[in-house]
């Protein structure tokens, strides 16, 4: 029996008894009296023996709902989840071992093989629609499903969305059963969820775990641009991506994605992509064919802390710098400028940069925002028209399983710049990049002088900002076959350039 449950069934048992106890007074007939001790002792004990027998019983009965409730929720939603298997023709150029004496291509071979993936998806309409992770699908050259009556369909995309990792799939629609889309911005912290899915082999399909919602709104995650995770506890291994995160009422309210773990397993961090995030990526992907979102047209600068807020005579601790404004954006078009501190959006204080641009993102286009501003001391009222985003301001997300591969041929691991790595490298604001995290002694960019504490602005000429660009770029050089891969790095504020065959 799970904490949970142990938890719930003593609490319930305790209420019962205790409500018991106040029935068995309020109901005692009060024709007892100091001259009828037997009588008295007789139906008191009658009392008492029918009393101990109701709460020995009404727990066991309390359980048994919670039981068939659990049950009744998995037997309506199963069916309405699907295992996904997915075929990719994967080349591979392979150096003949004489090319360490003969610097000629034509020793060179190609070598062709079959990767396949796994993973889950949960049917959302009765005309075929499947949401799964992008992540699932991505570069698949087969993607077949498996329902749940063990029906094999080949499905196809009608379109993907790496900002969000999500994904959306049409099959025969004959014979579905979709599951009810819930409100995830009703979602609380604590409630009961399900997780259902097929954790790390097929043959695992439609397992069922148990948990609450551990927390909401979890950003900074480094698994795509645009994060607002739901975080729960129910069991979530590989395999699980794409499947259903289930409330109590049996309505989806999100899909499972990812794990937080040390040893590849479930330790009780998941993370699922909100419900209505999702049916907002979902309809416009089946309506336009794409996915709109809109930006401000800044870069942000540092977020206000304590120590911020007293530098910039500020009386209040929240905020965001300004650190860059596109030129011609909205944000330069409404009179916004480097250096200015956006305190409020809409009325609400701006608290956290990742939630914030999440936010503007998740905004359509045209929408007109209210910010407070602090500028030289000064408080003001700006508008600002939020715009489409143009196509080379998003981000296109790589796969966690391909960052992995991409670390393993890196032989380094690269993390965000936050304020604590800035103070501890003694680092401008100006300056935006990667840090190498950790990096393996052994490896070839090491051999090539890279080191732990580097931080990385370009690659090939191109700026990155954060891991989710340099992984971008990183894949994209190895896909246009480049050998040499040239780094910018700045170290102790100096640059320096850094080149590491691929």
């Amino acid at each position: 029996m799970s904490t949970t449950l142990k938890s719930f069934t003593a609490v319930l048992a305790v209420a019962i008894m205790y409500l018991g106890f106040s029935f068995s007074a309020i109901d005692e007939p009060q024709t007892s009296s100091l001259f009828n001790l037997p009588e008295t002792e007789t139906t008191s004990d009658t009392s008492s023996a029918s009393s101990e027998e109701g709460t020995a019983s009404s727990p066991v009965m309390a359980l048994q709902a919670f039981n068939d409730a659990i049950v009744d929720i998995t037997e309506r939603t199963n069916p309405t989840v699907v295992t996904i298997t997915t075929q990719q023709t994967v080349r591979q150029q392979m150096r003949s071992p004489f090319s360490f004496f003969f610097d000629d291509p034509r020793f060179d071979r190609e070598r062709e093989f079959q990767r396949e993936g796994l993973g889950s998806g949960v049917i959302v309409s009765e005309e075929g629609y499947i949401i799964t992770n992008n992540h699932v699908i991505d570069n698949a050259d087969e993607i077949r499903v498996k329902t749940f009556d063990g029906d094999e369909l080949d499905a196809e995309v009608v379109g993907t969305d790496p900002g969000s990792d999500v994904a959306v799939l049409r099959v025969d629609p004959s014979g579905l059963r979709a599951i009810t889309m819930g409100d995830s911005d009703q979602l609380r912290v604590g409630e009961l969820v399900l997780a259902i899915g097929s954790p790390l082999r097929a043959e695992f399909a439609h397992t069922v775990s148990m948990g609450v919602v551990s927390a909401k709104g979890r950003a900074d995650i480094g698994l795509s641009p645009y994060e607002n995770y739901i975080q729960t506890d129910a069991a979530i291994n590989p395999g699980n991506s794409g499947g259903p995160l289930i409330n109590m009422d049996g309505h989806l309210i999100g899909i499972n994605t990812a794990i937080a773990s040390r040893s590849g397993g479930s330790q009780g961090i998941g993370f699922a992509i909100p419900s209505n995030l999702v049916r907002s990526v979902m309809e416009s992907i089946i309506e336009d064919g794409r996915v709109v979102r809109s930006f401000l047209g800044i870069q942000q600068g540092a977020m206000v802390d304590r120590t911020m807020a007293r530098a910039l005579d500020l009386d209040v601790n929240f905020g965001v710098v300004i650190g860059e404004v596109v030129a011609d954006g909205p944000a330069d078009k409404a009179g916004l400028r480097e250096g200015d501190v956006l305190l409020e959006k809409d009325g609400e204080p701006i608290r956290d940069w990742a939630q914030f641009r999440f936010g503007i993102a998740n905004s359509a286009p045209g929408t007109e925002i209210e910010f407070k501003v602090f500028r030289d001391g000064e408080r003001m009222t700006l508008n600002v028209e939020l715009e489409e985003m143009p196509e080379d301001e998003a981000v296109a997300a790589v796969p966690d399983d391909e960052k992995e591969n991409l670390r393993e041929e890196l032989g380094f691991t690269v993390d965000e710049l936050n304020e604590n790595i800035r103070r501890q490298l003694r680092l401008s604001e100006n300056i935006q990049g990667v840090v190498v995290a950790d990096i393996n002694r052994g490896s070839r960019a090491f051999r090539q002088g890279l080191r732990q504490g580097d931080v990385i602005t370009q690659l090939q000429n191109q700026p990155v900002t954060n891991s989710e660009e340099f992984y971008s770029v990183v894949s994209g050089l190895i896909s246009a076959s480049q050998e040499v891969m040239l780094m910018r790095v700045n170290r102790q504020g100096n640059n320096i350039f850094v080149a590491v065959e691929l």
